[in-house]
């Protein structure tokens, strides 16, 4: 079939994981707290277990109820596809897009999600990017993704490995909450986080990625696209997407992009709210000098930014003041000098390289300061 045409079975299959959840992830969160789908109720797990599985193995915990186990034997066990030496060169690849995969993941990837109706009223009822709050939740969605990509991040004792099996037991946790206690239009936009949107989740992160990136003039090689679009097949499975929606290259993934984009409402009351938090979140970024100075310029290159991946039209629905896309040619200039030139050879992208890592490390402590970077806690 022609990737262009639409898959009338596909867009089935989706319909149908709008409603579906991850029942492994489901059953140890009805354990958590206390409640069971059956007659009897389930058997208690406490998150001191959890937190003692996810540090030292679930063989660690004396007499693991079923549901720990369970969910452990669904993530520890490595699939045989699993190559962690492209997993390794994933991470430095992602690493090396430095700045341009931290504008690309907030301003495509993420606001650009907010002009779609659904996700965004879920991150509306749980407080999670208004008010005060958008600053350090968008700096731990950050860190999550960054540190997935570290050296050894996702072998069984890394931090990567360690943070995104805590965000699959968050998402069990939030669908609990809204199934048991209401408040969540089901039938409208599907179970809160559904396999649907959770697969459309793993989009962003790879193939617009790799889209965004190019679209900012960097070099993104067949090679690399392969080794990031493994890295983040592996996150895919460790946060439960589907096995048939893990991809090895980069079109598969747009496909389905394509696809998952058809089966979306546009517009919605929740967008706009979200996208201005975090763009006045910019005014509370942290600087050692010229505070106020570089957190004007930080939001006007935001909306700069936004204007070139989203349009006039995307600004306007957000709700967010009209721009002009001027930051983008020097950026777009000095990428194709950096990726083109420079990334062609190997000390030019070890340069590339250091710098990547260089910009990690600043851009969290303008987000964290002082505080230890991590993920929200689990609410149990």
């Amino acid at each position: 079939m022609s990737r262009g045409r639409v898959d009338e079975r596909l867009l089935a299959t989706i319909g149908e994981r709008l409603t579906a959840r991850d029942e492994t992830g489901a059953a140890l969160a009805d354990a958590l707290r206390g409640t069971g789908r059956g007659a009897a109720p389930a058997e208690k797990v406490t998150m001191r277990q959890f937190r003692h599985a996810l540090r030292d193995g679930i063989d660690a915990v004396p007499e693991p109820p079923r549901a720990l186990r369970d969910f452990f034997a669904a993530v520890e066990p490595v699939p045989d596809w699993v190559d962690f030496d492209l997993v390794e060169e994933g991470g430095r690849v992602a690493r090396r897009f430095g700045r341009n995969t931290a504008d690309v993941m907030l301003q495509l990837a993420l606001i650009g999600s907010y002009r779609f109706d659904g996700p965004p009223r879920l991150l509306v009822e749980t407080g999670g990017l208004v008010g005060g709050s958008a600053l350090r939740r968008i700096a731990e969605t950050q860190h999550w993704a960054t540190a997935v990509t570290a050296p050894g991040a996702l072998r069984r004792d890394g931090e990567g490995y360690r943070l995104t099996v805590h965000v699959r037991l968050m998402h069990a946790l939030v669908n609990h909450r809204y199934e048991r206690h209401g408040g969540w239009d089901a039938d409208r936009f599907g179970l809160p986080v559904n396999r649907s949107d959770l697969a459309a989740t793993l989009g962003l992160f790879n193939a617009v990625q790799l889209l965004g990136v190019r679209l900012l003039g960097v070099r993104v090689t067949r090679a690399e696209s392969r080794a990031v679009m493994h890295l983040w097949k592996y996150v895919g499975h460790l946060l439960g997407v589907d096995e048939d929606w893990l991809f090895d290259h980069e079109w598969q993934q747009h496909r389905l992009n394509y696809h998952l984009l058809l089966t979306q409402s546009y517009g919605g009351s929740a967008g706009p709210p979200l996208a201005g938090a975090l763009v006045e979140a910019q005014r509370q970024l942290h600087f050692r000098y010229f505070a106020r100075v570089r957190r004007a310029y930080a939001r006007a290159r935001l909306l700069s930014m936004l204007r070139y991946f989203l349009g006039r039209r995307g600004l306007h629905d957000l709700g967010l003041p009209p721009a002009l896309p001027w930051a983008v040619p020097p950026l777009i200039a000095a990428n194709l000098v950096r990726y083109h030139l420079l990334g062609r050879t190997g000390a030019g992208r070890a340069h590339l390289q250091r710098r990547g890592e260089r910009f990690v490390r600043r851009h969290l402590r303008r987000h964290f300061h002082d505080d230890t970077p991590d993920v929200a806690a689990v609410d149990v």
